[in-house]
């Protein structure tokens, strides 16, 4: 098991750690490593290594997090919200949703910038058919549309996620947040989490694939987090992404990744030839 990993599963414990074996942890990571290796001063890049480097608790002490955390906080955050180019036109729900979960893992909650984001959703993130948004720049109605009549559910899905870490990471102390995190699971409870209300096909492309860390698409680790952090395995609405995700498990219970992005600055955490520590960790976490 790399360090990292067990790094992330003492702070899911909420185990006390000093300074020094935090940074003992970091040092020995080869996947920090992975991660801390190569550099670029390009927006995607960063984004995307942001996001890998977002789910190891701590990382914010790198000096590599920093360099990406400052890129980012330059070029892509702006006072409406995240916009994946730097441009007001392109803040679109999929991309501010997951910078806010990065700025707020890494330990800035309280910043404006993720405030700017939590904004923009308060303000124009729609979770149900048929609704308006007040948001007048056009980069919402390219790729598909964001919020059309019947809104993205990548959107919709990834800020549930982002709004749920939010709600953690802040004590649930945001009433609105928590209203728009009811609004939204039961939008996705209705759609079985992955299912077209027509037909029951999978809505999206990679809805169902393994993939981690995250990128802009809704994939089923990303399913598999917003029921466990909103307490939806319960419900028998979550019962078909249950059966699914158990049916792609290994004989030994554990599970491998199916789908790797490609993309500057995008790092797999593991290949797909070998179980995945980190994917059986959070997956046997919510007794798949």
């Amino acid at each position: 098991m790399d360090s990292a990993l067990l790094l992330r599963i003492k702070f899911d414990r909420g185990d006390s750690l000093s300074d020094a074996e935090i940074q003992t942890l970091l040092t020995e990571s080869k996947l920090v490593e992975k991660l801390t290796k190569d550099y670029q001063e390009d927006r995607f890049f960063c984004l995307f290594r942001l996001m890998a480097l977002s789910e190891i608790p701590y990382a914010q002490r790198l000096p590599y997090t920093q360099k990406v955390l400052a890129f980012v906080s330059d070029h892509l955050a702006l006072q409406e919200g995240f916009s994946y180019t730097g441009d007001v036109n392109y803040i679109v729900p999929c991309y501010n949703a997951m910078l806010l979960e990065a700025f707020t893992r890494l330990g800035k909650a309280d910043s404006q910038y993720v405030q700017n984001a939590l904004g923009w959703i308060k303000e124009y993130q729609v979770f149900d058919r048929n609704q308006q948004t007040g948001w007048k720049y056009d980069g919402i109605c390219k790729h598909g549309g964001c919020m059309k009549a019947t809104p993205c559910y990548i959107g919709i899905g990834k800020t549930v996620r982002a709004l749920l870490t939010y709600a953690a990471f802040t004590d649930h102390s945001d009433r609105i947040v928590e209203e728009m995190i009811s609004k939204g699971t039961e939008y996705m409870l209705r759609h079985h989490m992955y299912q077209r209300l027509s037909n029951g096909a999978p809505i999206s492309a990679h809805i169902t694939d393994i993939m981690y860390p995250q990128a802009y698409m809704l994939s089923a680790v990303d399913l598999v987090y917003i029921a466990g952090e909103a307490d939806l395995w319960t419900d028998s609405r979550t019962q078909e992404l249950k059966e699914l995700l158990r049916s792609k498990s290994s004989e030994e219970g554990g599970w491998k990744i199916d789908y790797i992005y490609s993309h500057k600055g995008y790092k797999a955490f593991d290949t797909r030839r070998k179980t995945s520590d980190w994917i059986s960790y959070i997956f046997q976490q919510e007794g798949l």
